[in-house]
């Protein structure tokens, strides 16, 4: 039998509350260089101490041994859909975060502002992380010169900081493509090819983000330090199952960031705008308790210190979330999650393959007698290490939301 089926098959409707709390990147390393500490094991964190202290925790494998995931993969496996299986482009994610309606077959691009030098070779893949004031004064740039290529629409629309969203609307058209980022500082930046070389469509395509190449770096030439850009995650919407029918689950997103938001869109959970912070992500979910079965609250700032390498200011964003906790506390849901969509080691400077560590809360979960929440201790808790893929599977579980498996 198919194990989603199976699932569904034994899916009890209850009127237990669950939240998935997502610290992205949360997962580290501990190196000789940091004290042989992890920076989730460094941070002063006596709230989630005392959670784990009545909690069950393990590792989380985000795809398969030795695969590093993007954020789509990551996020997908822990809303319980296998990232094999549900294979979406970053551009559409990162679109319908930003509140793009998109049509039957466009294509999507997700970008990033970049400095190159003057042979083309990519010195910073974030452009310093310029402000979101400049990125959408670059961004009106490039929309005011490039309204259309041939027959297809240009859509430019301003994210957080560097990032930012391409949309290509016309006929014919088709992703996967490979992607215009060498993922890496000191090489230039390659062109794009289809995933799928005999598939007209995505031909047609890549042609597309090369002419849009041509027009748009010229723009940008004089621009310091954002004189170019960078793109992935080229693909158009896949069709994927609504959340709320595959798990009996009334599902809310609190994310800041519109990728985080377009992920919880795309499986179809409701985006609730207007919490900038994490204090204000909790305070809102208190605000909506009543209208919600699921939460999912993403909290960016790990993984973005982790990218920079910068193994303090990790620390310091878990201990900022470990003072807000108190607050989600206040009512605290039948079944609360606490984990990363990956790790994202300090050492590495961006993803990578490690199991992040995951920490379960119920009245089923009993304690793994833990003081603390961290990668080291998760490594003996009773969860094991496991895909993320079965988190939700044990949320629901533990909510109690799954009748008995056979006589």
């Amino acid at each position: 039998m198919n194990l989603d089926a199976l699932y569904s098959e034994l899916t009890l409707k209850t009127k237990a509350k669950l939240a998935l709390v997502v610290l992205d990147g949360l997962g580290d390393l501990a190196t000789k260089e940091q004290g042989y500490l992890t920076p989730l094991e460094a941070a002063h964190t006596p709230n989630l101490d005392r959670l784990s202290q009545d909690s069950a925790q393990g590792r989380m494998i985000p795809v398969a041994p030795g695969i590093t995931p993007g954020s789509g993969p990551g996020h997908l496996g822990l809303f319980g859909y296998d990232p094999l299986e549900f294979q979406v482009g970053r551009g559409v994610i990162e679109a319908l975060g930003l509140g793009v309606e998109l049509q039957p077959g466009d294509v999507c691009a997700r970008a990033n502002f970049a400095t190159l030098d003057a042979q083309g070779i990519v010195t910073d893949r974030r452009a310093g992380r310029i402000a979101t004031e400049v990125c959408e004064k670059l961004c009106a740039k490039l929309s005011a010169k490039i309204k259309r290529i041939g027959d297809t629409q240009i859509i430019i629309k301003p994210g957080k900081e560097h990032r930012f969203v391409v949309v290509f609307r016309g006929k014919g058209l088709a992703g996967p493509l490979t992607d215009a980022d060498p993922n890496r500082e000191g090489f230039a930046t390659p062109p794009v090819k289809p995933r799928d070389p005999k598939n007209l469509k995505q031909k047609k395509m890549a042609k597309l983000i090369a002419d849009f190449y041509s027009a748009a770096l010229p723009i940008l030439a004089r621009e310091k330090p954002a004189n170019g850009f960078l793109m992935r995650g080229i693909a158009h919407q896949p069709e994927i199952p609504r959340f709320e029918e595959r798990y009996w689950l009334k599902p809310a997103c609190l994310a800041v960031y519109p990728m985080y938001k377009g992920l919880a869109q795309l499986v179809g959970m409701v985006k609730i705008e207007g919490p900038q912070t994490i204090k204000e992500q909790f305070e809102r979910y208190l605000a909506e308790y009543d209208n919600y079965d699921f939460f999912f609250i993403h909290y960016k700032y790990t993984d973005k210190y982790g990218e920079d390498g910068n193994f303090a200011a990790k620390k310091k964003a878990i201990e900022d979330f470990d003072a807000a906790l108190p607050i989600l506390l206040k009512k605290k849901p039948d079944v609360l999650a606490i984990t990363g969509d990956h790790s994202t080691p300090c050492a590495l400077k961006g993803h990578s393959w490690h199991p992040q560590p995951v920490l379960l809360h119920s009245a089923c979960s009993g304690s793994d007698k833990l003081a603390r929440f961290t990668d080291t201790g998760a490594n003996i808790g009773s969860l094991g290490i496991f895909p993320a893929k079965f988190l939700i599977r044990l949320m629901q579980a533990n909510a109690r939301m799954f009748d008995k498996f056979g006589a």
